[in-house]
């Protein structure tokens, strides 16, 4: 038997956070690859951002290295941020936390 890798979530781990209606952050982080254009064109598109809008969150996740654009639940972000990721762009969803 090989040894479980602490890294690595269940299925019953996914269930669950997919079940949970907590409210949840789509997180964008920055890299050195994507523009800032192509970033604010992503936010404006897959997000719903006005220009002003995605152009802030774009200099924030610049300067921070991330940041929440979006929240809601799970279920809405998750298609939004696998959007976001096959444009290239790292995205997550995070638990709000209380």
């Amino acid at each position: 038997m090989f040894p479980t890798n602490p890294y690595t979530q269940s299925d019953e781990q996914t269930e669950l956070l997919t079940a949970i209606d907590e409210p949840c952050s789509l997180i964008v982080w920055n890299d050195e690859v994507n523009t800032f254009e192509w970033v604010i064109e992503t936010l404006i598109k897959i997000c719903g951002h006005s220009i002003e809008q995605a152009e802030q969150c774009a200099i924030i996740i610049d300067a921070k290295g991330k940041y929440a654009v979006k929240e809601g639940s799970y279920e809405s972000l998750k298609p939004q941020c696998d959007a976001i990721t096959d444009r290239g762009i790292n995205a997550t969803i995070e638990v709000i936390a209380n």
